[in-house]
């Protein structure tokens, strides 16, 4: 019965050494992800840009809403996809115009601040039997959504000639989920 009785008492103990151990592995769990979280949000203070950069990479579906510049009337909308890859480097392509009478655009993109970012691209433009007829630059500013799945723009299309002379500036803006 002694004999028992301190088998018990040592099983007892080791049962409440073991759960002591692992409450305070717990508990220092727990303040580890507190420190983790204080940690990422003051690198988010200092370091908030590089870390936000990096939500917009990806492959991204579009809609594209070409608008009048002056009231912001709509004309038509149409679907594209753009690739922000990681360095700054973009690709675009869309179903507004054949992709036989224009490139693919291909661009750079970089963050501004927050979840604000810029991008830019170029495309060449042909005719129906193939004659360069000159290039469109498009530039827009995007806001990211928080859950950084969607985001939102506006921004210009110039239109030059093959001699390289502004032919005509256009507006539009975009709404686009991230494609998985």
């Amino acid at each position: 019965m002694k004999r028992n009785m301190v088998q018990m008492s040592g099983g007892a103990a080791l049962m409440i050494l073991m759960l002591t151990t692992f409450a305070q592995v717990r508990v220092s769990a727990q303040d580890t992800n507190n420190e983790d979280q204080s940690k990422e949000q003051t690198q988010e203070d200092l370091f908030g840009r590089r870390r936000n950069a990096r939500k917009l990479e990806g492959t991204w579906d579009a809609q594209v809403t070409i608008r009048d510049c002056q009231n912001g009337v709509e004309s038509r909308t149409f679907a594209s996809i753009g690739t922000f890859m990681s360095g700054g480097t973009f690709l675009d392509s869309t179903s507004g115009i054949p992709q036989s009478l224009k490139t693919p655009g291909h661009g750079v993109w970089s963050h501004i601040g927050g979840r604000n970012y810029s991008f830019k691209f170029k495309s060449f433009s042909f005719d129906a039997s193939g004659n360069f007829t000159g290039w469109t630059i498009i530039g827009h500013e995007a806001h990211l959504n928080r859950r950084a799945d969607a985001y939102e723009s506006a921004g210009t299309a110039e239109v030059y000639a093959p001699n390289g002379n502004l032919i005509f500036t256009g507006c539009s803006t975009t709404t686009a989920k991230r494609f998985e």
